[in-house]
């Protein structure tokens, strides 16, 4: 086949063609209802094509490219420009919007027709893709001439919905999204452009909102607007601004609305952060913390208030239950309304803990505020007592056997966790230990222990709380006393082995180990013959058994099952040791005079006169005074009462309680002395060289777990341990101090 030379297309005549064309692209872009016949297109696309691969100097692609933008340039010139100029605020966007869909359009086209120049010809001559060129040409030519008037008319827009009325949003968002394309997904034009504008007058608009509102709103109405209009620029920004806007625009709303009227709407007279508190107001309270919770500094002013107001409410419980105690004191001295004010201050606790899990999202600055707002209450004294000792005996009356009521095992399992939440409270943490052990001993030693299992429990509760320290001589007595039955049970098999021995009564003896339980004091009391036999076969018994123990019997501690025989009938007395001791001797005489007793039995005189009371002066008179008086005095003469009965068959005969809380508070002081001292010597050991000051620092924040130790008291201390040589003065600086290993 033979090949035939293509025809070369001139250059005007092809640039007629292309004009040609041109035009009739415009014609249709402006709503002419014409289109691109086939033939059309292929010709022009064509034309194009030979006039880019003609061989030089006839290839005209670089006339064509210029061409191109000249196309684009023109367009926008003659038409788009003119009708932007005319057109304003909501008429100017629409207009925009349907100039950019237009001016994509054309562009598209106009690839179509010139597509072998878009392949070629750009890479050959390094030069922009039409596409860009298309873009550039409406960015400097439209975009930056308008974008002024643009923002202006959106921002009026916004303006016109937040005042509730409806918009275009869609046109909006088409609108909105033409600063990012134009900067080819960059954020530049967005942000400099039309962003730092928009949040100018978000600024504005609400701070005029808000100088009203604040005026005008009780602070839960301000609330319901506030975040009202922050769920609604949320929905703004969702339906048609940047993703990238919503924290600077929720900040600027957040600010004008709630960071410039903090105090004043949160301290509102009586719709504020107290009055809700006050009504229980749960859901403003929650929208309180959604609003504040993101402001700096705005939810530590709630937290503050919070504190303040537990703390008032925890003061006043504190001063009921002083008063009910005062209005009682010729009475029952007020024991009653000092378990009342546990149970009131647990009533609080629950209370004001739905509060911080419910309303404020469980956050732990709030637990903090609960718990610095009972600290101020719950180390205030409570009618002439220390919480920590009420914390003790309101656990005694729920352990012990037929305390507080019957409760359930759950309900009990909660009652020990609300103590020991208060006890973390306290800070004599060591004054509940002290009250605490002595209670216990009590129920442990008297079987008077409702349940073993909740023993251990609360033990288990407190070692958690207050570390091991706190506990080990606690759980040391609760163990030991369950070894007790073992220790017994081997002396009645010496006993049965060794007839001898046999002291002719039932007799069980506890061991206890000094170092766990509280001090208690012995005395050698002459015990009746009945007795003392006991107390040998048991000596035998235990030194045959262990050889380096020395046992020191506590008499004041045991217990006696007595026959008593009176003419209407025998009654069965249970009654304590002393208590026995005396009755027994009237088995030898029928009348025995107070110092014969005393001598007789070798007992203190203010023990004697509480016994000698508990048979002569109380409910239960087996003894006969004279003079029948309702004390005893060491002139006193004292008979059996044979007429002595009772409905009952046995009877318990108790001892007037001696109040040992003095003792106590002195022992607890003792003991403060000796864990000031050691704790003092442990920092030296691990420091050598301290100061004064941080030797002090250092010392309470150790001992702060267990009491608040005294300034005065360490100093004290400190001297004396430097007159016992564990410190000494630095002689350059005597405000230092150094350790003598």
């Amino acid at each position: 086949m033979e090949e035939t030379e293509e025809k070369t297309i001139p250059l005007e005549e092809g640039m007629e063609c292309v004009q040609k064309g041109l035009n009739k692209i415009k014609v249709i872009l402006e709503g002419a209802p014409e289109s691109f016949s086939s033939d059309e297109y292929v010709m022009l696309y064509t034309t194009i094509y030979n006039m880019c691969t003609q061989k030089a100097p006839r290839d005209y692609s670089q006339q064509l490219y210029d061409k191109y933008k000249e196309a684009v340039e023109d367009y926008i010139n003659t038409i788009v420009l003119p009708s932007l100029k005319k057109k304003h605020d909501e008429f100017l966007l629409k207009e925009l919007e349907k100039r950019w869909a237009s001016h994509k359009l054309m562009v598209k086209w106009l690839l179509k027709f010139f597509h072998y120049l878009d392949k070629f010809f750009i890479k050959r001559a390094e030069v922009p893709a039409l596409n860009e060129v298309g873009l550039t040409c409406f960015r400097n030519l439209v975009f930056q001439e308008v974008k002024g008037r643009v923002t202006d008319a959106v921002i009026a827009l916004i303006d016109l919905e937040r005042e509730g009325e409806k918009i275009d949003r869609a046109l909006l968002k088409n609108v909105i999204d033409l600063y990012i394309e134009m900067a080819k997904g960059k954020m530049e034009y967005y942000v400099n452009d039309f962003e730092e504008a928009v949040l100018r007058d978000t600024a504005c608009h609400y701070t005029r909102k808000a100088s009203s509102w604040i005026v005008e709103d009780s602070c839960p109405e301000y609330m319901l607007k506030a975040e009202e209009c922050l769920q609604k620029e949320k929905d703004r920004v969702s339906n048609y601004l940047h993703s990238s806007s919503e924290t600077k625009l929720l900040e600027k709303v957040q600010n004008q609305l709630l960071v410039v009227y903090t105090n004043q709407l949160l301290e509102k007279e009586d719709s504020g952060c107290r009055a809700l508190l006050r009504d229980g107001k749960i859901e403003d309270l929650s929208r309180m913390y959604s609003l504040y919770h993101k402001i700096p500094k705005g939810i530590e002013l709630v937290a503050e208030m919070f504190k303040q107001h537990v703390a008032a409410e925890g003061l006043v419980v504190v001063q009921q239950a002083a008063d009910a105690a005062n209005n009682k004191a010729e009475n029952s001295g007020g024991s009653q309304e000092q378990q009342d004010f546990v149970k009131k201050a647990f009533e609080l606790h629950d209370k004001y803990m739905v509060f911080v899990k419910g309303c404020f999202a469980d956050n732990s600055i709030f637990h903090k505020a609960l718990k610095e707002a009972f600290e101020v209450f719950c180390n205030k004294s409570v009618a002439g007592s220390s919480t920590a000792e009420l914390l003790a005996k309101y656990c005694d009356n729920t352990l012990k056997k037929g305390g507080i009521e019957e409760l359930s095992d759950d309900v009990i399992e909660d009652t020990l966790d609300k103590v020991v939440k208060l006890v973390t409270y306290i800070s004599d943490k060591d004054v509940f230990a002290e009250f605490y052990r002595k209670k216990l001993s009590r129920r442990l030693l008297f079987d008077r222990s409702a349940n073993e299992d909740h023993e251990r429990l609360i033990l288990s509760k407190l070692k958690q709380q207050c570390g091991g320290q706190f506990t080990s001589k606690m759980e040391g007595m609760v163990t030991e006393l369950s070894l007790v039955k073992e220790n017994q049970n081997h002396f009645q098999e010496y006993i049965s082995n060794n007839p001898a021995a046999n002291p002719g009564i039932d007799m069980t003896v506890t061991v206890l180990t000094t170092g766990f339980w509280p001090s208690y004091k012995s005395c050698d009391l002459n015990l009746p013959v009945e007795m003392a036999k006991g107390v040998e076969s048991f000596k035998e018994f235990y030194t045959k058994k262990t050889k380096h123990r020395k046992l020191t019997w506590i008499f004041s501690l045991g217990q006696c099952n007595l026959n008593g025989k009176f003419e209407q009938k025998t009654i069965e007395l249970t009654l304590g040791t002393y208590q026995a001791a005396v009755l027994l001797l009237f088995n030898t005489s029928d009348r025995w005079s107070y110092s014969d007793i005393k001598t007789q039995l070798n007992l203190a005189d203010d023990d004697l006169v509480r016994v000698l009371a508990s048979v002569s002066c109380a409910k239960y008179k087996i003894l006969n005074k004279e003079p029948s008086s309702k004390s005893v005095s060491s002139t006193d003469h004292f008979e059996f009462n044979s007429q002595f009965t009772d409905k009952m068959r046995r009877i318990r005969i108790p001892l007037p309680p001696v109040d040992d809380r003095k003792k106590m508070v002195e022992e607890i002081g003792k003991d403060r002395r000796y864990a000031i001292d050691a704790c003092l010597v442990r920092i030296m050991k691990a420091k050598k060289v301290l100061t004064h000051q941080q030797l002090i620092l250092e010392c309470v924040e150790q001992l702060s777990k267990m009491f608040k130790p005294d300034v005065r008291a360490i100093k004290k201390r400190i001297e004396d341990l430097i007159t016992r040589d564990y410190l000494e003065r630095d002689l350059e600086n005597t405000n230092t101090y150094k350790y003598i290993a």
